[in-house]
């Protein structure tokens, strides 16, 4: 792939506003599916998690669907997971040995762009166990994702919101999942040609993918970050500029205010301050920190 960061700095203004879109549990409603039928059943599987496997799906779910760490890399999810299973009296009952997972760790904090391809390179020059252990899990779910997840629609109202910003607004897909299982979503939905690009892990973080492709070419009162997820959120405010929240659970409603109320509120200036602070204290009410066990 040529330079992803080169690629993002490199799109050209051609409308006065900017806006960056998540795909999973966003645009698609892919979350439960990849999650629940995809990742956990592989976790289970790879990191041998048999002897705890009831609460490990219980703490996967909460780490990737149902908690403030919602929409968090996968790499980094297992690294929460492991964390939050050793914290539990349950599994602890049941003499579980979690593997030490410091050589993960160690990769993510120094690593930006956190997918496949980095982390086999990573795993060429490292010979660890750990590395390849989690390397082999992913591929695995990356395999079972292109066989399990096809013909999943967009939201309602996506198509539509898609259509009203291509006039005023330069669209990306900013995303944390990998760019061949997003470019065959957004392409087999026919919602490809909407996209100046679609960024994925390899591009870097979601951060990165809006300050490369944004740097001094829109104003910063034009340029929103929409998406399901807290790291969406922060992401937008590591780079001081708007998000407008799908609400989890509440996709469908969050679509079509998005459509019927926000977008106009956006192109017409009137979209910072109140309006996406209140926006923004219904979302954090969606998602909890704590989890139920505790």
């Amino acid at each position: 792939m040529e330079n992803p960061k080169q690629k993002l700095k490199d799109i050209k203004k051609e409308k006065d506003f900017f806006i960056g879109i998540d795909s999973d549990g966003c645009v698609f409603d892919t979350m439960e599916i990849k999650q629940k039928e995809c990742f956990c059943p592989k976790l289970i599987k790879h990191w041998e998690l048999q002897k705890v496997q009831k609460y490990a799906r219980e703490v996967w779910e909460f780490v990737n669907l149902y908690s403030k760490t919602r929409g968090l890399n996968r790499f980094l999810a297992v690294i929460e997971t492991f964390k939050q299973l050793n914290e539990r009296p349950d599994v602890q009952a049941r003499n579980f040995q979690a593997p030490d997972l410091q050589p993960l760790t160690e990769w993510t904090q120094k690593e930006t762009k956190l997918g496949n391809p980095a982390l086999e390179s990573y795993a060429g020059k490292v010979n660890n166990k750990i590395i390849d252990m989690a390397l082999e899990w992913s591929v695995a779910v990356n395999k079972e994702v292109s066989e399990m997840v096809y013909g999943m629609p967009p939201f309602p109202y996506v198509r539509e919101v898609l259509e009203k910003i291509r006039d005023k607004a330069d669209m990306i897909v900013v995303s944390q999942t990998p760019i061949e299982a997003l470019e065959r979503e957004w392409q087999e939905n026919e919602l490809d040609a909407y996209a100046k690009i679609i960024a994925g892990q390899e591009y870097g973080t979601k951060a990165e993918h809006l300050e490369y492709a944004t740097a001094g070419k829109y104003d910063k009162d034009k340029i929103l970050m929409v998406g399901d997820a807290p790291g969406d959120m922060k992401a937008a405010k590591s780079n001081n500029v708007l998000f407008f929240p799908i609400n989890p659970g509440h996709e469908e409603d969050s679509w079509e205010c998005f459509y019927s109320e926000a977008l106009d509120k956006l192109f017409a200036g009137e979209y910072a301050g109140d309006y996406e602070k209140s926006l923004i204290e219904q979302f954090e009410g969606y998602l909890p920190e704590t989890p139920p066990w505790k």
